[in-house]
């Protein structure tokens, strides 16, 4: 058949119709998409209903097959086209399993190992890596080219959550699951590895760890924004931050010109041959601050908190120190509002209690301590006897990582006799010119290391501490000073950089305390 241009352009204009409308026809229906935490090389967490979700076209039916099973469940898209599934998941084990989900189009997750997750968060010292990092504090761990180059271990793999501050809750992230090695373990969180691997050596369960961990930030940016309105000793935080907002584009008109002086003066001391002056910090954008209230929740808590995890380990406190007091209630807040998100009260939650440093207070550690009385299933590693005065960011995070883990080993992974805390303080009972102390976690017994017990205080009713001896009577101490007749209050190690020699015969420190509740310097300092 001959057609005729005209007929020929006709018809060519109707295919290219038709291939247009099918085109968009197919665009309509969205490829099923995962979230960057499900991904290759994933661990998922043993004997488990764990959660998997995505998006797709709304409506559309998405199946998940997985290779330890026949079996595949389907899910539904809803109107926005998010889909959630859970599936049961096998005991812990080294083989390498797959996941096939199947929509429009089709996802395959490889090498993923079933095993125990752990979600790691905090600050500069959960964030500090294994080796040596980009910023000048991140000086690596003791040794670290030598520790490296022997970190070899496929089945312990973490996934680190990119940095990120949102004013609204974010549901996704980016980041991607590496094995312990050394080309990817250098920048592993170091506390997070060296507790992963004490788990792993003693347990053989493979271990998933999702560090998302930003350095100078204080507990309320991982806080959610609900939490901190629904309480009025915490709602002051979001107007400090709304106040901050209110003055931030007044401070920056002001800033040239406290930049230009600076210069001037700058140029003044180079002439007379004396010290510049500081520099003028450039005003922060509260939206932007990563220190500001909820910002971190949004953007880096809440695009994993959907990710089942057997618990959770927490290293910070030391952006806090200046409102410990508010820290007593503001961390357990944040712990509540976290494992209601996982839905379970019972989610086991162990934290560092922070090591001694000039800016750090005694009054933080014990909103810790406190925290960890108050608060079940909880656990603290002491660490004061792990401190460097001069750098908040000590480099023994082996020693961290091992004493972290004797919590969940001793109390989740059925290691019942394993000693996990030094002495804890229990009670004071007056004996005339001398106070006797009572602890817990006292094990085996107390003991002092290198020579007489050291970093007690006493005092009477006028609050005036005096240096005190303590000697060992079988499990309790007794405490005195021939400068208080009538004593009345004890403290151990109560100061920013104690040096205290206090432990049981598991060889783990007392953490400091007071048996008083005077105020101190941050009551009320909110």
């Amino acid at each position: 058949m001959i057609f005729k241009p005209n007929g020929f352009n006709f018809i060519l204009k109707k295919l290219q119709t038709l291939a247009l409308l099918l085109l968009c026809g197919g665009m309509a229906r969205a490829d099923i998409k995962l979230p960057s935490v499900i991904a290759d090389n994933m661990v998922l967490q043993q004997r488990s209903k764990v959660n998997l979700w995505g998006w797709a076209s709304p409506g559309e039916k998405v199946s998940v097959e997985y290779s330890w099973s026949k079996s595949a469940i389907v899910a539904t898209a809803d109107k926005n086209g998010k889909w959630n599934i859970s599936i049961v998941t096998p005991a812990a084990s080294k083989t390498a399993y797959s996941l096939t989900f199947k929509g429009k189009n089709t996802i395959e997750i490889k090498n993923v190992l079933i095993g125990e997750v752990w979600l790691c968060s905090g600050q500069s010292n959960m964030k500090f890596t294994i080796a040596k990092g980009p910023a000048t504090w991140e000086t690596g761990v003791n040794d670290y080219e030598a520790e490296v180059a022997k970190i070899n271990n496929p089945y312990i793999r973490e996934y680190t959550v990119k940095e990120t501050v949102s004013d609204t809750l974010m549901n996704d992230t980016q980041g991607e699951w590496q094995e312990a090695n050394p080309g990817n373990a250098r920048l592993f969180s170091a506390v997070a590895y060296y507790y992963a691997r004490e788990i792993y050596a003693k347990t053989g369960f493979p271990i998933g760890l999702i560090a998302s961990t930003w350095g100078g930030t204080p507990a309320e940016a991982w806080t959610k924004k609900e939490v901190l309105q629904s309480d009025a000793d915490l709602n002051v935080i979001l107007s400090r931050y709304d106040n901050a907002l209110k003055s931030y584009p007044q401070e920056m008109k002001n800033y040239p010109a406290l930049l230009a002086q600076w210069q001037k003066d700058t140029a003044a001391a180079r002439l007379q041959n004396i010290k510049a002056p500081k520099a003028p910090a450039k005003p922060a954008d509260p939206m932007t601050n990563s220190k500001s209230p909820y910002k971190l929740y949004n953007g880096m808590i809440a695009p994993i908190i959907n990710y089942t995890v057997k618990g959770v380990i927490w290293y910070q406190g030391e952006s806090n120190a200046d409102h410990a007091y508010q820290y007593r209630k503001l961390f357990p807040a944040m712990i509540k509002s976290w494992r209601d998100d996982h839905h379970d009260q019972n989610l086991p939650f162990y934290f560092v209690q922070i090591s001694p440093h000039y800016t750090q207070n005694a009054e933080i550690r014990e909103a810790q301590l406190l925290t960890y009385r108050n608060v079940p299933h909880t656990g603290m590693a002491v660490t004061i006897d792990n401190g460097d005065s001069a750098n908040v960011h000590p480099r023994n995070k082996e020693l961290v990582g091992k004493r972290l883990a004797l919590w969940p080993l001793a109390h989740d992974y059925g290691f019942k006799e394993m000693p996990y805390s030094g002495p804890l303080y229990k009670a004071m009972k007056i004996e005339g010119d001398k106070i006797r102390i009572s602890f817990d976690e006292v094990g085996e017994g107390l003991v002092a290391k290198d020579g007489d017990l050291k970093e007690f205080t006493i005092a009477g009713d006028d609050h005036v501490f005096h240096g005190a001896q303590a000697k060992i009577e079988g499990n309790m101490l007794i405490v005195s000073s021939s400068l208080v007749n009538k004593p009345v209050a004890v403290r151990f190690a109560w100061r920013s950089i104690p040096y205290p020699n206090l432990y049981n015969k598991a060889g783990l420190p007392a953490s400091p305390f007071r048996t008083d509740s005077w105020p101190g310097l941050t009551e009320g300092k909110n």
